[in-house]
Formats: C-alpha cells, sequence, structure tokens
C-alpha cells in the first residue's frame, strides 16, 4: 500500500466503525453469507479487517480468526471492542504475510481489493497460505456498476480514498479466476449506489 493510501486510513481509523454503519446491512448479508461454510475446526486468515465489521460476528464460529490489517491504527481500535476468545488482531501487510504456507482454511479479504494498487500481489500471498481446498471470501465493491456508484467513488476521491480498480461483477469474477481460485457462488448485493460483488472461490 502507497504511504499516502496508508495514512489516509490511519487518520480514518477512529471514525471508521461509526462511518461503516451504513453498510451495515450490506455486512450482514455477507456474514449471512460466509457463516455457512464456517466450521469449528477452521483456522482464518482476514487480510484488511479494519476495525472489525466481519471479524466480530463472525470468528465465534472458528477455532482461530486472525484477523490483519496494514493499518496500526485500525488494529487498535479493533482491540477496543470486545470480542470471541477466538479473535486475534495483529498488524500485517497483506502483500507480505508472515505465515507459513497452506496454513489456513479460509482466507478473507472484504472490500479492499479494489484500493490496492497492486491486489495481484495480495492475491497471490492468500492462494500460497491457503490449505489446498481452502475458502477465499472476497466480496468487494465493484464502482463500475453505474452512473450512481461511480458518482459516489468520485466524491470519496475527494477526501482522499483512492480506488485503483473500478471493475463491474462480471470483470472481477475474472479477475480472481485468473488468479487460480475456483468461483463457486458470487451474487451482487447492495443497491446501484453501493453495489458489492459477493465472491466465494476455492483453492
Amino acid at each position: 500500500m502507497k504511504k499516502s493510501d496508508l495514512d489516509f486510513w490511519q487518520g480514518m481509523a477512529a471514525h471508521y466503525t461509526k462511518f461503516m454503519r451504513r453498510s451495515a446491512p450490506v455486512y450482514a448479508e455477507i456474514c449471512n453469507r460466509i457463516r455457512p461454510h464456517l466450521t469449528r475446526d477452521m483456522n482464518v486468515l482476514e487480510l484488511a479487517s479494519g476495525t472489525g465489521q466481519l471479524s466480530f460476528p463472525l470468528s465465534p464460529y472458528v477455532r482461530l480468526w486472525e484477523a490483519t490489517d496494514v493499518s496500526s491504527s485500525m488494529i487498535a481500535e479493533a482491540k477496543k471492542r470486545t470480542g470471541s476468545s477466538r479473535l486475534h488482531f495483529s498488524v500485517q501487510d497483506a502483500a507480505h504475510l508472515p505465515y507459513v504456507s497452506e496454513t489456513f482454511d479460509v482466507v478473507v479479504i472484504a472490500n479492499a481489493l479494489h484500493i490496492l494498487p497492486e491486489p495481484d500481489r495480495v492475491l497471490r500471498e492468500a492462494r500460497r497460505v491457503l490449505k489446498p481446498g481452502g475458502w477465499l471470501f472476497a466480496p468487494t465493491f465493484v464502482h463500475a456498476g453505474g452512473k450512481l456508484a461511480r458518482l459516489r467513488t468520485w466524491g470519496m476521491e475527494r477526501t482522499g480514498f483512492r480506488v485503483y480498480h473500478a471493475w463491474n461483477a462480471g470483470e472481477f469474477i475474472a479477475y480472481l479466476s485468473s488468479h487460480d481460485f475456483w468461483i463457486v457462488e458470487h451474487a451482487l448485493l447492495g443497491g446501484r449506489v453501493l453495489p458489492v460483488c459477493y465472491a466465494a472461490g476455492r483453492k
């Protein structure tokens, strides 16, 4: 992640949980789609966890949920909240993970690939740390979904938020597939202003 982008998220951290409340229905739907695939014997790695919008509701259903973010301020905010004993937060760069290959049963990266300048590196790392047959859950805002979505993106970029990849849903699914993930589920969630392509794939 570029320093200017990291600086933006560091500054946003204190307000992020409150800001994301407007997206609560979409995140609830994402949780409802991921949760049936989780079991008590799973170790999960979450990349770009923010302040825990998925970490807190889903971690009780697995053995270990390792929630990571490159922003130390985001992680600090997340640690202020009380969660499952199975949930652990740490500061990590998603493009350079410290974990041994084939460590995790699941990798989650929600609403982050489009704001990373080099998402290829992140997906390679995600695939490396996944066990054979492991799950990738990568719901992502698809800012090429229509005029309203593009207008919202334009407005957010005026604040310093940067979108590097304006995929539509089909382009995003094809992108994940090109990185050797077998996409077994996908759906378009949210409305025209905030469309999210939910994608679940396997290694």
